[in-house]
């Protein structure tokens, strides 16, 4: 049952004293007419979505193999600390505050450390945005070097879905690489394919089929000397943080989601 109909005429779950504070919205950006929304109750709201998060599958309560970005454990500590009110509260229009300064420069620092990476940048807000800045990147190294040929971007056939979808807005050609019977890049194709016209190689290590790429300073190898970069989508590195590092693999250029 929808939410809309379990409500029923003038029901409430709050109610609040009209704001004394007057807006400076111009009336142009103003409603016309009121939103339409459910008239429920404060306990018909919890149920209702608490029903519904049950018949979703959960982190919390089965085991899920797969690599993803979204099915995977967080340490509740991490959300911890990251609704502490002083976060909570940054905003990029606030004046800037040495503390915050400083715990984004540790942070870059830590990122630094446990990727293997030689830079990192926090600006993206989150790991699409980063994922494009990425591919970005990548073009932009590329164009540098007056590279112009170089149209194509190799994409495992179990790759996320945002893979080929980056290389597509930032102008590239997406060719799909076939994975072998044991879930790692057939690099016996992958060989085939690599050449002048290569780009890079966009993949999560672990796979999204949960299989960590064995094969992985080959695939490097094969792709650096054809002149491409590695990319990688920082989907699943929970499952390998302090036990390798995607720098040390041959990765160029990655992003953490």
């Amino acid at each position: 049952m929808l939410i809309f109909e379990q409500g029923s005429l003038s029901r409430t779950a709050t109610s609040q004293y009209p704001a004394k504070l007057k807006t400076n919205i111009p009336a142009k950006f103003l409603r016309k007419i009121t939103p339409i929304l459910p008239e429920v109750s404060e306990m018909q709201v919890v149920r209702h979505y608490t029903r519904l998060s049950q018949r979703n599958f959960s982190i919390d309560t089965h085991f899920y193999p797969l690599g993803s970005c979204t099915m995977k454990y967080n340490p509740r500590v991490c959300n911890t600390l990251a609704m502490l009110p002083d976060f909570l509260s940054q905003h990029p229009a606030n004046p800037e505050i040495q503390g915050t300064l400083a715990c984004l420069y540790d942070l870059q620092e830590i990122l630094k450390e446990i990727t293997g990476m030689h830079s990192i940048s926090l600006t993206p807000a989150a790991g699409a945005q980063g994922e494009f800045a990425g591919v970005a990147m990548l073009r932009a190294y590329h164009d540098a070097n007056n590279d112009n040929q170089r149209t194509e971007i190799l994409v495992p056939d179990a790759a996320h879905g945002t893979n080929p979808a980056s290389a597509v807005m930032c102008g590239f050609k997406v060719r799909e690489i076939p994975t072998n019977s044991e879930g790692d890049v057939d690099i016996s194709v992958l060989q085939t394919m690599v050449g002048p016209q290569t780009a890079g190689i966009m993949l999560t290590n672990p796979s999204t089929l949960g299989v960590f790429e064995r094969q992985i300073n080959e695939i490097a190898q094969c792709v650096h000397a054809a002149g491409g970069l590695l990319y990688y989508d920082g989907a699943n590195l929970n499952a390998i943080l302090g036990k390798v590092r995607p720098g040390d693999m041959g990765f160029d250029v990655i992003h953490i989601n």
